[in-house]
């Protein structure tokens, strides 16, 4: 899959994601909500959307709970590993890194 092409899905999850009018997805500009498989909320930058890696988890998330209609997103993993990867992303990391995150979340 492409990064324009990931980048149009990403931003066709939020827009769903919005519309369902949830007070739960409610959060300060620049930002948007994720849950993950066990539960837990992630309130992260809209800047994650350009990471291939968070773009990847989205692609999973939509072949196995489809698009959210009337309720937020659903990454497909678990709250472990969204904190070591948001710990990652604010580190920076580099091309080889990226690739090797890829692998391990597919």
């Amino acid at each position: 899959m492409t990064p324009k092409k990931m980048m149009k899905m990403a931003r066709r999850w939020q827009k769903e994601a919005l519309k369902s009018g949830s007070h739960d997805l409610e959060t300060n500009k620049g930002h948007f909500v994720a849950y993950t498989t066990d539960n837990s909320r992630f309130v992260m930058p809209l800047h994650y959307l350009e990471n291939n890696v968070f773009l990847e988890l989205l692609r999973m998330s939509e072949d196995e709970f489809g698009l959210p209609r009337n309720g937020p997103i659903t990454l497909a993993c678990d709250s472990i590993l969204m904190k070591y990867l948001v710990a990652v992303f604010e580190r920076g990391f580099n091309e080889d890194l990226e690739k090797a995150l890829i692998v391990s979340v597919v």
